[in-house]
C-alpha cells in the first residue's frame, strides 16, 4: 500500500482547525481510502457511502440522523445527494467541539458551487490528484507511463494498466457524467475527449475544436468546462504583466493524468512514447502537474508573447516569481525566449526541468535541475514558508 503521509497530514490539521473538510478530486483517485484511514484513528466514526442504498435509507432524515452524532463524520460522493450541504450548514454553526465532518467529492457543474457558496466560511477545501513523485519513491517513468490512479499505477503490467484507464475512460462516459447531471451522449463527449488530447500542451482554442467536430462556440466551451470540473483536463491560465508587448490571454490545455493521456493518444509503451510526436509535450504536461500538486494552482500560470517568448510555467511565493522551461532533452541551453522572460517578468530564478539527474548552473539565474530536485525544493519553500533563495 503506497503511504500517502502528506497528505494524510494535511487532512488532519484541517480537521482540527475546521468543523467541515472537503476533499476533492476525480473519481477512484483514493479518497474513500484516506478517508477511512483517517476514520481509523478517531474513537468514534460514522461513514456514509451515498453510492450505497443501506446508508441512503439512513439518511432519508438527514438532520435527525447526523445531529446527534459525534467524532467524524464522512459523507462520501457528496455530489449526489445536493441537499446535505443546507444541514451541513445548519449543523456547522451549532459548533460541537467533539464532532467533524469530513466530505468527499468527485465534482460535478454544481459541487464546487454549493461547497463555496452554501458552506462558506464553514469549510477547508483540500484537493487531491492520484499518486504523486514523493509518494511513490521518485518512479518517475512508471508514474509518467501508467498515470497517478491507484488502479492503473498498482497494476500488474503495463498492458493491465492501459485495460484499466480504458475501462475508466468508458465508465466516466456512459455511467459518472450522468451521475454529475450532464446529458450529453456518451459518443460525442468521447469524440470531444480524444480530440483535446491533441491539443494537449497548447492554447485552448474553442473555434478550432467546435469546427472539427461539428459544434457551436458555447457548446465546446461547455464541454470542456465540465471535464475541467471533473478533473479531467486542466485549464493553465495565462499571466498578465503590464508590459508593453501584447500577450496571449487564452489558457493552455492539459489532460490532467498522464496515463489517461497515453491512452487517449493511443501510446501504451515507453517505447511508443519515445517515437511519438507528443513526447515533448507528454513530459511537460506530466511535469507540471507535479508542480501544480505541491504549488497549488492558485498561484501557477503560463506566460506568452504575440511574438513567440513565452515561458511553460510561472510560480509565484512570497513576492518572487519563480520559472520553470520543461525540455525533454539531455543538452539544455539558454534561449532568447528564457532571457526575455527573465527580463519582462523579473524572475527570481528560471529552472530548466529536464530528464537527468544532475543540477548544473545554465546563466546567471538559470539552473538546469531534475524533476526530483526541484520537487524536493519546491516542497520546503510551501511547507516552511521560506524563500527560494533559503532553500537553494
Amino acid at each position: 500500500m503506497i503511504n500517502r503521509r502528506t497528505l494524510h497530514t494535511h487532512v488532519k490539521k484541517a480537521l482540527d482547525r475546521s468543523v467541515i473538510v472537503s476533499i476533492l478530486g476525480p473519481r477512484q483517485c483514493g479518497k474513500t481510502t484516506l478517508a477511512k484511514a483517517i476514520a481509523g484513528q478517531w474513537n468514534q466514526a460514522h461513514i456514509f457511502d451515498l453510492e450505497n442504498p443501506r446508508d441512503l435509507t439512513r439518511l432519508q432524515n438527514p438532520m435527525t440522523a447526523l445531529e446527534n452524532m459525534q467524532g467524524l463524520i464522512v459523507l462520501d460522493e457528496i455530489q449526489l445527494q445536493p441537499e446535505l450541504f443546507p444541514v451541513l450548514r445548519v449543523l456547522a454553526d451549532r459548533k460541537k467541539p467533539d464532532t467533524r465532518f469530513l466530505i468527499l467529492g468527485s465534482a460535478s457543474p454544481d459541487i464546487l458551487k454549493n461547497v463555496s457558496e452554501t458552506l462558506a466560511g464553514r469549510v477547508e477545501i483540500i484537493h487531491m490528484t492520484g499518486f504523486n513523485l514523493e509518494e511513490i519513491q521518485y518512479h518517475t517513468e512508471t508514474l509518467w507511463m501508467r498515470g497517478g490512479f491507484p488502479r492503473s499505477y498498482l497494476a500488474d503490467s503495463m498492458g493491465d494498466s492501459f485495460a484499466w484507464r480504458e475501462n475508466f475512460v468508458q465508465t466516466f462516459l456512459e455511467r459518472d457524467l450522468a451521475k454529475f447531471g450532464v446529458t450529453i451522449a456518451p459518443s460525442v463527449m468521447r469524440r470531444f475527449w480524444f480530440m483535446l488530447a491533441h491539443y494537449h500542451g497548447q492554447l485552448w482554442n474553442a473555434s478550432d475544436i467546435s469546427r472539427s467536430l461539428g459544434l457551436s462556440y458555447m457548446t465546446a466551451t461547455r464541454y470542456v468546462d465540465i471535464l475541467a470540473q471533473a478533473f479531467m483536463i486542466r485549464q493553465l491560465p495565462p499571466w498578465y504583466v503590464n508590459i508593453s508587448k501584447r500577450q496571449v490571454k487564452a489558457p493552455k490545455i492539459f489532460i490532467r493524468d498522464s496515463g489517461i493521456y497515453h491512452f487517449l493518444i493511443g501510446v501504451n509503451t515507453k517505447n511508443e512514447l519515445d517515437i511519438h510526436p507528443k513526447l515533448g509535450a507528454s513530459w511537460e504536461g506530466f511535469v507540471i502537474e507535479q508542480i501544480i500538486d505541491i504549488c497549488k494552482s492558485g498561484n501557477c500560470y503560463f506566460w506568452r508573447t504575440q511574438s513567440g517568448a513565452e515561458l511553460d510555467l510561472l510560480f509565484i511565493h512570497g513576492g518572487e516569481k519563480i520559472g520553470f522551461e520543461i525540455k525533454y532533452s539531455e543538452t539544455v541551453s539558454t534561449t532568447k525566449s528564457m532571457r526575455i522572460a527573465m527580463k519582462d517578468l523579473s524572475l527570481t530564478h528560471l529552472f530548466i526541468i529536464y530528464p537527468g539527474k544532475e543540477t548544473f548552473p545554465v546563466d546567471t539565474r538559470i539552473t538546469a535541475i531534475s524533476l526530483r530536485h526541484i520537487l524536493e525544493i519546491l516542497r520546503k519553500i510551501t511547507d516552511h514558508h521560506s524563500s527560494l533563495g533559503e532553500e537553494l
